[in-house]
This record gives C-alpha cells, sequence and structure tokens, in this order.
C-alpha cells in the first residue's frame, strides 16, 4: 500500500514531520490555499517589474553587479544564466534522502508567497520529489551566505533541463529524466532564478538529517551506557532523582530517570548492594546524567532554531505583495544554522568521548574486575585491546571535527559578501563525526555485552538482558581472537536502523 500524501503547508513544519519528510517517501502535495497565495505574488512582482524600477536580482546584475541594470527583453536569460553559473559545486552528490529534503524545503519557503515565484515553480519541485528525480548536487561549495548559492544551482538546473538527477540510483541528464517522467522543464521569469538559489535549505536539511541521526545516538548511548554501568557492577545510588532535581537541568534530569529505568531490577545490581569496598565510580560511568543531559539540552536547542529555519523565507530579495515591495535584506546568513550545527557537533563529541572512556574502563581489568581485554586466555588472545583503539582514534578525530566551524569566515564576491556562515561545512561535518560516534558506541555495545556474558549466570534488567539478546542474535560471544572487524559492522548497524533502542521496549528521551 502506498503511504498516504503529506500535504504541505507553507511554514507550519513541525519537528515530527521534518523527522518523517527526511525518512519516509510519501508524496508531497501543496495545501491549495498555497496556490493563490504564489499566484498573487507573481502578479505582484509583474507589477513591480512594470514600474521600470531597478529592483536587485530582478532587473540587475548579482553581488558585486548588483549595480549593472538588465533591460526588460533580458530577463529571462539573466535567470537561467544565473542558474548556470552558479552551478559551481564539486566534490561527491549528495544522497537522495538529503536531496529530497532540501527541495521540500525549498518548495516549503517559496510557498509561503514571498519569493515572487510563480505556482508552476513549487508544482515542478514537488513533481520531481514525488517522482523520485533528484537532482544531482555536489556537496562541497557553499560558505552558508549568500544562502547555499552553489548547491541550490545544481538544484534548480533539473527544472530548467540543465545537468543531471538520480532516478533509482541511476544517473541520468535532466532534460531526458524529466520527458521519460512526463514532465517539461520550465523557463524562468524575473527573479525566479535567484528565488530558488538564495536560501539556507541545503544547510538545514543537512543539520537536520543528522539531527535526528545524533537523537537515535543519545538514545544508544544511553543504552550502552547503562549495560557498561552493569558490565563494571557500577552503583545506581548516582542516578537518585534527588541529585537531579536539586541541580535542575531539563535533560540531566530525564537522564537520570532514563538510567534508572534501564537498569531497574537488575539481579547484577543488586549482587553488591552490600560488601562491595568501592565509594565511588570513575566519572564515566557515575557522570553520564550530566553529561548526557547536557548533550540532550543542545540537541534540542538545535531542534527547535532548525525547526524555525525549515519555515523560513530565507532567500533576497524579499517580497511583499500586499504592498508591491521587494526589501533587500539578509535572511539568506546562515548564522543561526552555523551555530546550531557547530551545538550538535559538541554533542556527537561529547557523546562518543565519554563512551570511549566506558570501553576504556572495561577492558582494563584493574577498574572492571572483568578479564583483560574482555577475553579468556588474554596473551594468546588479544580480545578487545585494538577495538578500543580504533574506538580513542575515532574520538579523537570527533574532537578536532568539532572545531567551530561558524568562528569562520572569508569574504566572497570581491568583498562585497564580506562575512560567511560556514554553514553548509558546519551541517555537513556532522555526518562524518555521527558515523564516528556510532561506531564508538558499536564498539562500546560489544564490550559491554561481552562483560555481562562474564558475570552470568547473574542477569541485567529486562531492558538490558533484551539489548544484549538483540547484538547475541547476530554477534556471538567473542570466545577467542576471530575477525573482528564484522562485530562493529554488525552493532552499528543495529545502531543506526534504531533496533537497540527499539529492544529496550523503554520510551527513551528525545527532542
Amino acid at each position: 500500500m502506498s503511504p498516504s500524501p503529506f500535504i504541505l503547508n507553507p511554514g507550519k513544519l513541525t519537528l515530527d514531520d521534518l523527522r518523517n519528510l527526511s525518512r519516509g517517501e510519501a508524496p508531497v502535495t501543496l495545501d491549495e490555499s498555497a496556490h493563490a497565495r504564489l499566484a498573487e505574488g507573481a502578479r505582484s512582482l509583474a507589477r513591480i517589474v512594470a514600474r521600470g524600477e531597478a529592483v536587485y536580482g530582478v532587473n540587475t546584475g548579482f553581488g558585486k553587479l548588483a549595480k549593472t541594470r538588465i533591460p526588460a527583453d533580458r530577463l529571462a536569460l539573466l535567470q537561467r544564466n544565473l542558474v548556470l553559473s552558479h552551478a559551481a559545486g564539486v566534490g561527491e552528490p549528495m544522497d537522495d534522502r538529503t536531496v529530497r529534503l532540501i527541495m521540500i524545503l525549498k518548495a516549503n519557503g517559496l510557498a509561503r508567497g514571498h519569493s515572487g515565484v510563480r505556482p508552476e515553480i513549487v508544482d515542478l519541485l514537488l513533481a520531481l520529489v514525488n517522482k523520485g528525480l533528484y537532482p544531482v548536487i555536489p556537496l562541497k561549495g557553499s560558505v552558508g551566505a549568500s544562502g547555499d548559492l552553489a548547491p541550490l544551482a545544481h538544484m534548480a538546473l533539473a527544472l530548467i533541463g540543465e545537468g543531471h538527477v538520480r532516478v533509482q540510483g541511476a544517473v541520468t541528464p535532466a532534460r531526458e529524466a524529466l520527458s521519460s517522467a512526463g514532465l517539461a522543464p520550465l523557463q524562468l521569469g524575473p527573479k525566479e532564478g535567484l528565488a530558488l538559489l538564495n536560501g539556507t535549505q541545503v544547510s538545514t536539511a543537512l543539520a537536520l538529517v543528522n539531527l535526528f541521526e545524533a537523537e537515535r545516538l543519545y538514545q544508544s548511548a544511553l543504552i550502552t551506557g547503562a549495560m557498561s554501568i552493569d558490565a563494571a557492577r557500577g552503583t545506581d545510588a548516582p542516578f537518585d532523582a534527588r541529585l537531579h532535581e536539586l541541580r535542575g537541568q531539563q535533560g540531566q534530569i530525564e537522564s537520570a530517570a532514563a538510567y534508572r529505568a534501564l537498569i531497574a531490577g537488575s539481579a547484577i545490581r543488586a549482587s553488591h548492594l552490600t560488601g562491595d569496598d568501592r565509594v565511588q565510580d570513575p566519572y564515566c560511568l557515575r557522570c553520564q546524567p550530566q553529561v548526557m543531559g547536557a548533550c540532550l539540552d543542545q540537541l534540542r536547542y538545535a531542534a527547535n532554531t532548525l525547526t524555525i529555519e525549515a519555515n523560513a523565507v530565507s532567500d533576497n530579495p524579499i517580497h511583499f505583495p500586499d504592498t508591491d515591495e521587494l526589501l533587500s535584506g539578509g535572511n539568506f546568513h546562515a548564522e543561526p544554522v552555523a551555530l546550531v550545527a557547530d551545538a550538535i557537533a559538541v554533542a556527537l563529541a561529547e557523546i562518543g568521548a565519554i563512551s570511549e572512556r566506558r570501553t576504556a574502563l572495561l577492558v582494563d581489568a584493574a577498574m572492571s574486575g572483568l578479564p583483560p581485554f574482555l577475553v579468556r586466555e588474554s596473551g594468546i588472545n588479544s580480545g578487545f585491546m585494538i577495538a578500543q583503539v580504533t574506538a580513542a582514534a575515532l574520538a579523537s578525530e570527533n574532537k578536532s571535527l568539532a572545531h567551530p566551524a561558524s568562528v569562520d569566515s572569508l569574504p566572497t564576491s570581491a568583498n562585497q559578501e564580506d562575512h560567511v556562515s560556514m554553514a553548509t561545512f558546519a551541517a555537513r561535518r556532522l555526518g562524518d563525526m555521527a558515523g564516528n560516534t556510532r561506531n564508538i558506541l558499536a564498539i562500546e555495545y560489544l564490550a559491554a555485552a561481552q562483560g555481562l556474558d562474564f558475570l552470568a549466570p547473574l542477569a541485567s534488567s529486562r531492558a538490558l538482558v533484551s539489548a544484549h539478546a538483540a547484538l547475541r542474535a547476530s554477534v556471538p560471544f567473542y570466545e577467542t581472537d576471530r575477525l573482528f572487524a564484522p562485530d562493529i559492522q554488525t552493532a552499528s548497524h543495529l545502531i543506526g536502523s534504531g533496533t537497540l533502542p527499539e529492544a529496550t521496549g523503554l520510551k527513551l528521551p528525545g527532542l
């Protein structure tokens, strides 16, 4: 059965809408009321053009060339040339899921009726989405102001029958793909090329895709962290609700409650309630609510900003049809996206950093009380020795990647655009960081499960036994040395697919 269409009500996308659109394939239909708003905007723009006044990007050049007037008979060529010249991106193409979200966000912004484009522009954008024709957009080439110009130009190429699209994974010339799908390219009218190219939709889509991945990693880290507590026979005393209420940080309060729920009923914990001479656990166990809670708060802050930006009118100039005005401003400057992308980066780095420390604890027999490197007959077997090294390498790489991109700026367009956000890189690098953190957590997942096995017949809690069983369905106990990399890949897939959080049966905190 085909999924029900998603009705796009411009400017009203919720975070759940964005999550579903980033992962699903439901057809997207524009709310009918938006067509009338777009048509009125196009009529208003025609009146502005007829007045003959100089209006940036409508009858002038762009950037440093804004003082150059363009005659009326060349306005269509101006917009076409803009798209062709600005399609100057480089690098590997973005994945279809991200491109799809970019196109939906662009349609959402344009359809608010403040960009001066005809309804046909938005209709064709959504037609490409619904027919699975995804423009080939290179990953690199945007500085996040004036908008995501180069990548959005590659998107816009498809609308005029230029460039290439991917159809079910195969790269095809756009004009051929449009014809095969029963679609025709458009000739752009005044301002339409500029409206398509100007905006923050690329950086916003990249940030959103990775925000939702970070949410899943946060939840998975709660589980692997709780498993490590039991594997190391740690105490649950630091998760007492009274401690966290006194501090008052909401993410910390919710994270502590999650740890209590995950560990509840553990026979391992019950086995050392008395007679344990340890006074305090290391920070990587004891301070998990404080660290993970702070990360959750960061992710929620980012979610709020990105939801607003996903609904924003972020091109330039902005059109006010009720007064027949076009106002030049700077809504294309993606500083809000850059700053929250940096916040997500720090959260991802910290989730991975504290996880790696827990793996290091588990493989250290003096700290964990488990066999050295989590394997019998250590010496002839190296066990988890190098898996922990891999986790350390990834955590260290994330530290470098977490350096804020938003503090960098290079002037462009002959110093007309003299401060830029670097939001697109800020959001793009989150994909590498999320991949690193997922693999760090995968290694901890394997290590904690191995540690729990060594404590048998004592059992952990119901939730953690289920998490353990989800792994053991595919990865057996590490009895003697074997090829390790496939185990990490399997554990990483269980985390990335959402299988691990689902296995616990608990509703864990999220965005």
